[in-house]
């Protein structure tokens, strides 16, 4: 089947709801988690964590309803139904609620096509995502439905965020750039079940507006395919793409001898993504530029 983070509340906030008309009297509530990535392969009881905000005055917030929807990867709905309420204490004018859901608790009541969802969550599809979408109770007896939502998005362990551990980038075989020059985040996202794609930055941060794919198999090997999904040829910085198995002599200065894996992390979740790749300049300085980077996820 197919699928933030906070700083001082303001009533100018688009993603907030202000429940009472009056931003001095409270009943303001931010959702802190836009997006929430489901990893298929945690198991059924795996709790994820997702957060709410709420500005408490002489209105309060006193409770959320949380209610859930699934899509398919082709698009199809399912019902919407109650997940589950999270209480406020009404202690701290800002208050911060985390709560926790299993797969088994995204799942329970959700019907597709007059159908249940699977029982185990191997059987989801890369694309599938649940909607989790709040109403918020107050003292003053109003019920609001908040504008901003969750997005419990199915994907795989490597997909997420990265920041650059340590890099290096080679042109013409000159040291150009180093990990200073890299992005403070990458993102990557899952394309299928071994297959993912790096989002905007080929390597350092100059290389903006860049895309490109790579694959890790069962042993935890990185590769890079030779096409795109598309089926159009994978290139870099709009030039042919190279690897250290197409062109091992040009990638001699990226480590090819101990590069291209993962390192797993099964306590912090801070997986690494040690990678070498790069591309060839058919024009004007002809010749390869080559990356080195270790990534490590960033874990909220």
């Amino acid at each position: 089947m197919a699928i933030a983070s906070l700083g001082v509340v303001s009533c100018e906030e688009d993603d907030n709801d202000l429940l009472t008309g009056n931003n001095n009297e409270g009943g303001l509530l931010n959702v802190q988690n836009n997006l929430v990535a489901y990893v298929v392969g945690n198991g059924d009881d795996f709790e994820y964590s997702a957060g709410l905000r709420a500005f408490q005055g002489d209105v309060q917030v006193e409770s959320v309803d949380i209610y859930k929807q699934f899509t398919s990867v082709d698009g199809v709905t399912s019902n919407k139904v109650f997940l589950k309420n999270v209480p406020f204490p009404n202690v701290d004018q800002m208050e911060n609620i985390t709560f926790n859901f299993t797969y088994n608790e995204l799942t329970q009541g959700i019907v597709v096509n007059g159908q249940p969802l699977p029982t185990s969550d191997s059987d989801l599809e890369i694309g599938d995502y649940w909607t989790l979408s709040y109403v918020s109770k107050t003292s003053s007896g109003n019920e609001a439905l908040n504008r901003s939502t969750t997005k419990v998005a199915v994907g795989t362990r490597f997909a997420g965020n990265y920041r650059c551990i340590n890099a290096e980038y080679y042109r013409l075989g000159v040291l150009t750039y180093s990990t200073a020059n890299w992005p403070a985040s990458t993102t990557i996202e899952s394309v299928n079940s071994t297959t993912y794609r790096v989002v905007e930055y080929f390597g350092a941060a100059a290389f903006s507006g860049n895309e490109y794919y790579f694959t890790i198999d069962e042993n935890d090997v990185i590769g890079y395919p030779e096409n795109t999904p598309d089926g159009t040829p994978q290139s870099g910085n709009g030039q042919p793409f190279i690897t250290c198995q197409t062109n091992p002599a040009d990638m001699a200065p990226v480590y090819c001898g101990n590069s291209n894996y993962v390192i797993r992390d099964d306590v912090d979740g801070k997986d690494r993504l040690v990678m070498s790749f790069g591309y060839y300049t058919t024009s004007g300085a002809v010749g390869p530029r080559v990356f080195y980077q270790v990534l490590e996820k960033i874990v909220e």
